[in-house]
């Protein structure tokens, strides 16, 4: 044999660590634009996605677009669930299990995140002295709430079954350092005017790194896995002042393409990564590193 082939070979055997052939992989919040990309990932990798959103319409509209986009090559589902109240997650369990027997994979991707960069209006309320408690409460409902219940529920019925899973909590580079303020600064506008990105995003995306790392020591004798992607801003018609605000605090100069993710998410939910666990990934084109 000589040395072309054995690379190949040997290729062949790393690249298999990357299948998740079968795998049923729940994604909360996924009819969103992250949430469909990691539908991608999963369908690409030979997996199952399992949507969950609390929108029917959304959601169907998702499925349908990645089933037109794969035409017969994969299987798509979808859950209308509201992943703040747990009793709907454990319908949701329990009917997964009715249908395919077993969870692999959990991807806790829901978030409230309003668009702030692309606001006009007076969003004077968003302002730390003024935000309402009733956001706080409702943010932190979808973006932690939710992932602690969903985890619950889901991890441990991948306990229960033996087959080992891995959970994969979606924070932001806004879980390791704080919103630059700056950026979202609107000229002409008083300062009791100016949007500011809300301080429940960041409380949320810190708040899952905790998250991960206890359950990543709770789980660890039971084969299941917990990591944590932080992933930075993606391209998706932002305006251009604050794109070229944004971009000049990234090392890299630019922000990311939805697809770039897509490979750090596989490794991650599939044994390529099967020595880790508690970890924290940042992507983020280097913005974290100033």
């Amino acid at each position: 044999m000589n040395y072309s082939n054995q690379i190949d070979l040997l290729w062949d055997e790393a690249a298999k660590r990357f299948l998740i052939n079968d795998k049923v992989v729940i994604i909360t919040g996924g009819a969103g634009l992250l949430g469909r990309k990691h539908a991608e990932t999963v369908i690409e990798g030979g997996g199952i996605p399992v949507l969950m959103d609390i929108s029917d319409n959304a959601l169907e509209k998702a499925k349908g677009d990645l089933e037109e986009r794969y035409r017969g090559t994969c299987r798509v589902d979808g859950i209308a669930t509201d992943i703040t109240q747990k009793e709907e997650v454990v319908r949701a369990r329990e009917l997964l299990l009715e249908k395919y027997h077993h969870i692999d994979v959990l991807i806790n991707n829901a978030a409230n995140n309003p668009k702030m960069e692309s606001a006009s209006a007076n969003m004077k309320a968003i302002q730390f002295e003024n935000f309402p408690i009733e956001i706080w409460n409702k943010d932190v409902a979808v973006g932690l709430t939710g992932a602690c219940i969903c985890a619950q529920v889901f991890g441990e019925i991948m306990a229960k079954n033996k087959r080992g899973g891995v959970i994969l909590n979606i924070s932001s580079d806004l879980g390791i350092i704080a919103p630059d303020q700056r950026i979202y600064r609107k000229e002409g506008l008083r300062e009791d005017e100016q949007t500011v990105k809300p301080v429940t995003y960041s409380v949320v995306k810190h708040g899952l790194i905790g998250l991960t790392k206890y359950l990543a020591t709770y789980y660890a004798d039971k084969g299941i896995r917990v990591n944590a992607l932080c992933p930075g801003g993606v391209y998706n018609g932002q305006d251009e002042v604050f794109m070229e605000k944004l971009t000049s605090l990234i090392p890299m100069g630019r922000m990311a393409e939805a697809d770039e993710y897509k490979s750090t998410v596989l490794y991650l939910i599939s044994d390529a990564s099967s020595y880790m666990t508690g970890s924290t990934v940042i992507v983020d084109g280097g913005r974290t590193c100033w």
